[in-house]
């Protein structure tokens, strides 16, 4: 099941039109992956602190296929895909009720302070796992 993670449209978030715009999605779903992480129990400050690893996006795969507008009440869901030792797939998606407005397939790496390709530690990769069953 998805993790979800409600959001409300504000006036900042729009255009003139006051429709959404478009790379506040990004934003949207970013913040829903922090509370999906936070949820499964991984805290990033202590990952980065204590690991010296960071989650980085590496590719984000988008599409927009309707319009939120100003004061739509939205929620974010978060899925897990796949996981390899240095590699995220999640599949994420904005809604208003039961209208999907945005689809992405976002692929996270795990890399260190210095910016090289790290593996997860075994400990972070055990509260992942469980999510892909």
């Amino acid at each position: 099941m998805p993790h979800e993670f409600p959001i409300r449209v504000y006036y900042e978030d729009t255009d003139l039109a006051g429709i959404v715009y478009y790379a506040n999605y990004l934003k949207f779903i970013e913040r829903g992956r922090s509370e999906w992480i936070r949820d499964l129990g991984v805290d990033q400050t202590a990952l980065r602190d204590d690991h010296n690893i960071v989650f980085a996006v590496r590719r984000v795969e988008a599409d927009y296929l309707r319009s939120a507008r100003f004061d739509d009440m939205l929620r974010v869901t978060t899925e897990l895909v796949s996981e390899t030792g240095a590699r995220i797939t999640l599949e994420q998606a904005v809604w208003r009720g039961e209208e999907k407005l945005f689809a992405a397939m976002v692929v996270l790496v795990c890399m260190t302070l210095e910016g090289t390709v790290a593996r997860l530690p075994a400990d972070i990769r055990r509260k992942l796992v469980p999510a892909v069953h």
